[in-house]
């Protein structure tokens, strides 16, 4: 019997108000090293889970294993919850028209841009939820591309027998290590098939990810994605987003959010972490990355700015318009350590 997803839990973030600890989010967490053996862990760490967006980048790894050719901006928001940002559209679209197909191939479920400013100016022209504005549309028009290269058909490309989804299924198991006989599928929210992985096989695959991504002429696909979404953090998620953030703050790191609380990044160095906050909430989800990875040793890799890093994750709780308090990550080091005198709350 597999064991609930509550089973074990332990808190993760506090919620501080006032000097008193207000709330409490619940959740798994691991923190793997370069190895994949488990350093740190609170919860579950082999909690089964639906890793929502955050398996985006193993589905771009298997979609370039059958042939998918993008440049590195594009294969970014193959791996992307954007923000519908014009870039984002354009970038989809660019990917459609590559394989002779228009928007209207796609099979995602129909949305407004996450970025305020965007869906604001996008109501403005005229338009309402469309399939190119949703945060998934890069991944879908890869998907259909990878059908497209591959001569698979489009129509069916979110059939989970589809040979791309067995494909994606064969890549989820192999980077995570999880025993293929209990990977079970459901569907995500955008429509696409979804695979489950333990906690534990998340944070290794992206741990492998980022490792492979360090060596310049490794032109495999798992170093090709763990490249693009490096260099292109903005592609992966867009303005004020943590993990573009958190990207922009460690050079060669590899992070992906997901829904219901899900994350995942991996160290150059093959370290990684992944969490899941048991109640699905998004808003301790900055402050547990941020200290997670500083746990992990994020601050040691050349190049990092920890003070950006630990701003990635300054959360602040307000009364009346301004701070008093904080989310406060459990794991990790407080993130005032981290940030210049004067910083964030």
């Amino acid at each position: 019997m597999r064991a609930r997803i509550a089973d074990g839990a332990a808190p993760l973030a506090e919620v501080v108000r006032g000097g008193l600890v207000e709330s409490v989010h619940l959740g798994h967490l691991v923190v793997v090293d370069p190895a994949g053996d488990v350093v740190q862990a609170v919860g579950e760490p082999t909690a089964e889970i639906w890793a929502r967006s955050s398996l985006k980048p193993l589905q771009a790894v298997a979609m370039l294993r059958a042939g998918l050719t993008l440049p590195d901006p594009l294969l970014a928001l193959a791996a992307a919850s954007h923000n519908g940002e014009p870039r984002h559209l354009e970038g989809a679209r660019a990917i459609l028209a590559g394989a002779g197909l228009g928007p209207e191939a796609l099979r995602n479920t129909p949305d407004l841009p996450l970025h305020a400013p965007s869906a604001l100016a996008w109501q403005q022209a005229g338009h309402g939820a469309e399939r190119i504005t949703q945060n998934c549309s890069g991944k879908h028009a890869a998907m259909l591309a990878t059908c497209v290269a591959a001569g698979w058909p489009t129509e069916t490309y979110l059939e989970p027998d589809h040979p791309l989804q067995r494909a994606v299924r064969a890549a989820v198991v192999e980077l995570t290590g999880d025993d293929p006989a209990r990977t079970r599928v459901t569907v995500d929210g955008c429509g696409a098939p979804l695979f489950s992985s333990s906690l534990v096989g998340l944070a290794r695959a992206f741990g492998r990810l980022a490792a492979a991504g360090r060596v310049p002429d490794d032109g495999t696909p798992v170093a090709r994605v763990a490249r693009a979404m490096a260099a292109h953090p903005e592609m992966v998620a867009g303005v004020g987003r943590e993990d573009t953030l958190a990207m922009q703050a460690v050079p060669g790191l590899v992070a992906k959010i997901g829904a219901e609380g899900v994350c995942a990044a991996g160290l150059p160095d093959g370290g990684a972490v992944a969490f899941k906050i048991l109640d699905g909430s998004s808003r301790p989800r900055p402050a547990i990355l941020a200290g997670a990875l500083l746990a992990a040793g994020a601050a040691e890799v050349p190049g990092a700015d920890a003070a950006a890093l630990a701003e990635v994750g300054s959360t602040p709780v307000l009364g009346g318009g301004r701070p008093v308090g904080e989310v406060r990550a459990v794991v990790g080091p407080p993130l005032a350590e981290a940030l210049p005198a004067g910083g964030a709350a």
